[in-house]
């Protein structure tokens, strides 16, 4: 027991917090919601919205909260999920901070609004993020490699991409959400085959949208399904 006490003296002190990386399409271009930190350390350096969980609070509440806090955005309103928990004993200068990580996705989102310790938040498209051209703060780059894996990921076998369009959108729109994402053209005909046979997946609503030029295209929005089967695999297709 004497032993137990004074190795639970020496354990140091940690705190939790929470950061999301935030994905939306803006045309044919994939963008992740980042804020220029406004206090140390890395003051001015570009991070994934986050902070400290307080007291009482939830997860999933503090996620929320630093979401709108840092960047105006409502987040009860977007596909939310949690990614992951970062504990790497140096990924915090200031000390033993561990945090999790929350993946965070909708359609066309509105420009974000900085706010509290963030000097100004701004979309800034995925494809920058390459040694060199622009790093996070913290392990934030690691947590924006996982979260875009796990998005590709999901892609194959969940629908969640619908979470990407409107409550209601064309099969094209659909298939620009995978081919962004994935990086890969995908061949229309089929593409329509695979996800209209996928039960569950979509719904026809019965009304069409007319385009400036060509045929009406019929509109669908999300089934009810929570999984693909058969699942949408990244495979035959064209690099973008």
């Amino acid at each position: 027991m004497d032993d137990w006490l004074k190795e639970s003296d020496e354990v140091e002190a940690s705190w939790v917090t929470v950061d999301l990386a935030i994905f939306t399409l803006r045309g044919t271009r994939l963008m992740v919601l980042l804020v220029d930190r406004g206090v140390d350390p890395f003051l001015g350096q570009p991070a994934l919205p986050g902070g400290y969980v307080q007291k009482g609070e939830a997860l999933r509440e503090g996620a929320l909260r630093e979401l709108w806090e840092e960047a105006g955005i409502d987040g009860r309103r977007l596909h939310l999920e949690q990614l992951g928990a970062y504990g790497d004993p140096g990924r915090d200068p200031r000390g033993r901070v561990v945090t999790v990580a929350y993946l965070a996705l909708g359609p066309d989102l509105p420009l974000p609004v900085g706010g509290t310790d963030a000097q100004r938040a701004y979309w800034a498209a995925v494809e920058e993020f390459d040694p060199g051209r622009m790093s996070l703060a913290f392990d934030h780059a690691e947590i924006l490699a996982d979260a875009l894996e796990e998005v590709r990921r999901k892609l194959e076998y969940t629908p969640v991409a619908t979470a990407f369009c409107a409550a209601e959108f064309t099969l094209s729109e659909l298939r620009t959400v995978y081919e962004v994402i994935w990086g890969q053209l995908l061949d229309p005909s089929n593409f329509r085959r695979k996800v209209l046979k996928t039960t569950g997946f979509l719904e026809p609503t019965g009304e069409h949208r007319l385009p400036s030029t060509g045929r009406p295209a019929a509109l669908y929005r999300r089934g009810s399904a929570s999984i693909m089967s058969p699942p949408l695999l990244r495979t035959g297709g064209q690099p973008a």
